[in-house]
């Protein structure tokens, strides 16, 4: 007899790790035209008797082609909690938590279940001329046989589940939010084991930037020169730079065959926004990046370490490429939304190096915008950076001062009481930033880790699936939120969860067209049952799908 096996539907909030953990089900959701909506099916099995499941799925839905189905698996939190951070984890010591989403083939992958738990993740894109009705999604769970060879075979019905969804309202507004997380592509060379822009590399860079714009991203970093990030000194990470330098005794030359090719991909694929590169070295300006030119018949780094970025000759080259860039991107339709770095996170010490990094680069650029991650409100105050980019934990004092066009960012560093994705934090805290960028009225957010596959300071490469952490010393999740796969891309929990933030904000704006922003604030914080700060924020996982719901039921 056949071991028994269960089904339950559960939020895409919930981290399922034990059976303990299946508290809050559901069968039914509002959803509106344009939304993703996810949740899981959680399997449970008899742990009574010693057998195997293997399953293929596959989808009844009218909106079967929209429908996506993925494997949730586990990864190693090996750093899930600092000792210092505040106590809202689901865990402190190292474990496995679910984090990866596995595509599934329809009826090419199977699943296998032996005696316990197992989920697959199931994402609906529900299409944005939907109309309002009631529709179905049903998810079928076909047993197969499997020998002692393992070779499967007679696919038979076995257990399905359904959920009932009710399209209201009107389609979601477009995201207005700029949203970007450092797109490293030396890392998707590294992983996938390619050489940097061969063919072969530049498929896997559209995998990945076409799984960035599904999660919202629509700005990318544009390695115009190596980025000079998370780099140890004196070391150096793969050359990534898209702009060939040219030196002879006229002076300097380009090509910029690479960034167009770079460029017009990533309009193809949905990216808006365009964020250089940082022109100066990370914490302080000191140094030059590592840029190559050939010169005198060999290619070599004429630009490093061993060069202060206030030397004459970088003065030189800046002067030489930034009009000629700034041409470039003029022909290629994306000036407007370009946006350049100077250097990641000064702080007070750097002010000097950063002024003359800052007034060098405005002298070049003109009216085209900056941008740049900061803690400190002078820099702002001085007018060395147009956008400041600020740590949600230090951003109160650039509220009060009603910075326009503020922008916000977090990473290793925001680990108590603000929100965060980290792999062992609650999903909440993920979801909580969608409502709180949406009151401060926060025009863009920026976070370091799309897919940085290193250790910390990129000193050697490390198994992202095994190894969260950059190696202990970030928080696990914090330095990526999507995998290498087999053939690309894969997204992972958080990043889907982050999506669903950003469509709050888009549902919010929805909701303000009709009773004003004040409204809408006034019932956030009431059905929260407290003010909405980056610091204050309900830690419910029933609170998102409450608040979403009777958002909807006022649209309807």
């Amino acid at each position: 007899m056949e071991k028994q096996v269960s089904l339950y539907k559960v939020s895409s909030l919930e981290k399922i790790m034990t059976k303990d953990d299946i508290k809050r089900t559901f069968s039914s959701a509002l959803v509106s035209p344009g939304e993703h909506f996810s949740y899981q099916i959680i399997m449970s099995a008899d742990e009574s008797v010693d057998s195997q499941y293997v399953f293929k799925l596959s989808v009844d839905s009218p909106f079967e082609e929209n429908v996506k189905l993925y494997f949730v698996r586990s990864v190693v939190a090996d750093l899930p909690r600092r000792v210092d951070a505040d106590d809202d984890y689901l865990a402190s010591k190292p474990c496995l938590i679910p984090d990866v989403l596995e595509p599934v083939k329809y009826q090419k992958n199977m699943v296998t279940y032996t005696n316990g738990l197992g989920a697959v993740w199931v994402e609906v894109a529900v299409p944005r001329d939907a109309k309002p009705g009631k529709y179905s999604v049903k998810v079928n769970f076909d047993l197969l046989d499997i020998d002692k060879h393992s070779n499967v075979s007679n696919p038979r019905p076995f257990i399905a589940d359904t959920v009932e969804l009710e399209v209201v309202g009107e389609a979601l507004p477009p995201q207005e939010l700029i949203f970007t997380q450092w797109f490293h592509v030396d890392a998707i060379a590294s992983a996938h084991r390619v050489p940097v822009y061969s063919e072969e590399h530049w498929r896997l860079i559209e995998s990945y930037m076409r799984l960035a714009t599904e999660l919202g991203m629509n700005m990318i970093l544009t390695p115009v020169i190596t980025p000079p990030l998370d780099t140890a000194p004196g070391t150096h990470r793969a050359i990534t730079q898209l702009v060939k330098v040219f030196k002879d005794e006229k002076g300097y030359s380009f090509d910029f065959s690479l960034l167009e090719r770079y460029v017009r991909l990533a309009l193809s694929v949905g990216f808006k926004y365009f964020e250089i590169s940082h022109l100066f070295s990370q914490w302080g300006c000191k140094y030059t990046p590592n840029i190559e030119v050939y010169e005198n018949g060999v290619t070599h780094l004429k630009f490093s370490w061993d060069m202060l970025a206030s030397d004459p000759e970088y003065k030189a080259f800046l002067s030489a490429l930034i009009p000629e860039l700034l041409e470039k991107f003029r022909e290629l339709g994306v000036l407007n939304e370009v946006y350049f770095h100077i250097s990641d996170e000064p702080s007070d010490t750097h002010l000097e190096a950063y002024t003359y990094a800052s007034t060098l680069l405005k002298s070049l650029i003109g009216n085209t915008k900056t941008m740049d991650a900061l803690s400190h409100i002078d820099f702002y105050e001085r007018g060395l950076v147009e956008h400041p980019v600020c740590a949600t934990d230090y951003i109160e004092p650039f509220i009060e001062a009603r910075v326009p066009g503020l922008w916000a960012y977090y990473c290793c560093g925001q680990h108590t009481r603000v929100s965060n994705r980290f792999i062992g934090m609650p999903a909440y805290r993920n979801r909580a930033i969608g409502i709180q960028m949406y009151k401060y009225g926060i025009e863009g957010f920026l976070q370091w880790g799309y897919n940085f596959y290193y250790s910390k300071l990129a000193l050697y490469e490390i198994n992202p699936y095994v190894t969260t952490s950059t190696d202990g010393l970030y928080t696990s999740g914090d330095a990526f939120s999507v995998y290498p796969g087999r053939d690309g891309a894969i997204p992972s929990m958080r990043a889907f969860v982050f999506r669903e933030a950003l469509e709050d904000i888009s549902l919010c704006r929805l909701l303000e067209k009709k009773i004003g922003k004040e409204a809408v604030i006034k019932l956030i914080e009431e059905e929260a049952g407290m003010e909405i700060t980056f610091k204050s924020y309900p830690k419910d996982m029933e609170f998102f799908p409450r608040l979403t719901r009777k958002i909807k039921e006022m649209l309807r």
